[in-house]
């Protein structure tokens, strides 16, 4: 169920909305009710429209991923924010948690991704491959707490699992990520990645734009607080 305390931007063409981790984006075959279903629903009762009101689908976070989804209200919208993503005008923020420190506390991971369809895992290699898709992200220490590491990741590219294979191939898989390599999963079966920003400059408005979302409350993210700087 979406409320009024979910969404972090809204206005005639967007609405951002602070996903929770284990939301899914889209119906998937578990069956379970989409975010974009339930922005329908929502939108509709909150406009009170008779059928239901367009939502467009711009980008996707992974199951137990949380953090700043941005959906179309509008056709134009949709297709305008369809083509800066294409053309990677726009920039997106991450924030994940690791337990092993890396070896260098900033750098960029250039890898090839392959997707095992049947596994629906990502795997990187430092290598081109037969198939594979290039994938490049930057990542920067912000600081430790507890014996863990914050990281703060820009994807170059959007590819699936890319974060997730990206920083496992590094050696440092994110905490709760049993399936790309981390010891155990979370009860709650999410992994301690948040889409913490977008970047980019509103679709019709053209006006710059950054739009947040604040750390999960679940007892664990929120003593990361106190690591976030200003510009992160």
């Amino acid at each position: 169920m979406i409320t009024e305390n979910d969404i972090l931007f809204e206005d005639n063409h967007l609405i951002a909305i602070n996903k929770l981790g284990g939301d899914i984006v889209q119906v998937d075959n578990s069956g379970d009710p989409s975010m974009e279903d339930m922005l329908k629903v929502f939108l509709a009762k909150k406009y009170n429209k008779p059928n239901d009101a367009f939502v467009g689908v711009i980008h996707r976070l992974d199951r137990p991923v949380s953090g700043m989804i941005l959906f179309a209200k509008t056709s134009k919208g949709l297709d305008r924010m369809n083509r800066l993503f294409h053309d990677r005008k726009v920039r997106k923020t991450y924030l994940a948690v690791v337990r092993e420190k890396p070896k260098a506390m900033k750098g960029t991971l250039k890898n090839w991704l392959l997707r095992d369809r049947k596994k629906m895992v990502t795997k990187a290699f430092d290598r081109e491959v037969k198939n594979g898709s290039y994938a490049e992200l930057d990542y920067e220490v912000v600081g430790a707490l507890d014996g863990f590491y914050l990281l703060k990741i820009n994807p170059l590219t959007g590819r699936t699992h890319q974060i997730r294979s990206q920083l496992s191939f590094m050696g440092c898989p994110i905490v709760g990520d049993n399936k790309y390599g981390y010891p155990r999963g979370s009860q709650l079966r999410t992994i301690c990645l948040h889409s913490r920003s977008l970047a980019f400059k509103h679709p019709v408005k053209e006006e710059e734009m950054i739009v947040k979302a604040p750390l999960p409350k679940d007892g664990f993210w929120e003593k990361f607080n106190v690591l976030l700087k200003e510009d992160i």
